[in-house]
């Protein structure tokens, strides 16, 4: 894909747009929604098994432009997954897609996927068809991130980075606001930002 010759088409495709869907929202400072959901290899994932764990929730589309700059253009993704992971961080990818809907993956495609993408999340994606968890936590955006502390608590909510441009090339020069999040949380620190506005393309409920 020709990034330069396709942002404006893009932007006025896929860019930010709430849903006319009903949201709660997963603010920092409150309690992160509780949620049950099933993987793409059949295992189910709630988040009272995180107790005492830091996690990390991002929304994915792959079909999204968004998406790909981050896993397809630059790695940059898997790289952020990675250094979480390795500090003992949860890492669970959610798709929200419902069926019929630009980014929804039955559980064997999301399996081919998650190699496709070479996903270093801590599970194969959570499926959320119905879109229940999404809206639990006011996800509008893919990618759309949020930080979970071991009490769980919501510590950060907002975009991966501060570049919201679907060129991966802007990534170098931006502020990746997840690992600057997770670096200040996890050593006892506030969060200086908690909280930004998400960019990418909406979540398709």
């Amino acid at each position: 894909m020709n990034f330069r010759k396709s942002i404006p088409g893009l932007l006025l495709a896929v860019m930010v747009a709430v849903p006319a869907v009903a949201f709660a929202d997963a603010v920092p400072g409150q309690p992160a929604p509780a949620f049950s959901l099933v993987d793409a290899s059949g295992k189910t994932h709630r988040l009272s098994d995180y107790t005492g764990k830091w996690v990390v929730l991002e929304w994915f589309n792959k079909d999204c432009p968004y998406v790909k700059k981050h896993y397809l253009g630059s790695d940059n993704m898997q790289a952020t997954q990675a250094a979480a992971t390795a500090k003992g961080v949860e890492w669970l990818t959610v798709i929200s897609s419902a069926e019929g809907k630009q980014g929804h993956l039955a559980p064997a495609a999301a399996l081919d996927v998650a190699r496709e993408y070479k996903l270093a999340a801590s599970a194969p994606f959570l499926l959320d068809a119905s879109g229940t968890v999404g809206k639990a936590y006011g996800a509008k955006t893919t990618p759309h991130m949020y930080i979970i502390d071991p009490q769980g608590t919501v510590v950060y909510a907002g975009a991966i980075d501060s570049n919201n441009s679907a060129n991966p090339a802007t990534i170098a020069g931006a502020t990746n606001y997840v690992t600057a999040a997770l670096d200040e949380a996890m050593s006892g620190k506030q969060v200086s930002i908690p909280a930004t506005q998400p960019y990418g393309c909406t979540v398709k409920y």
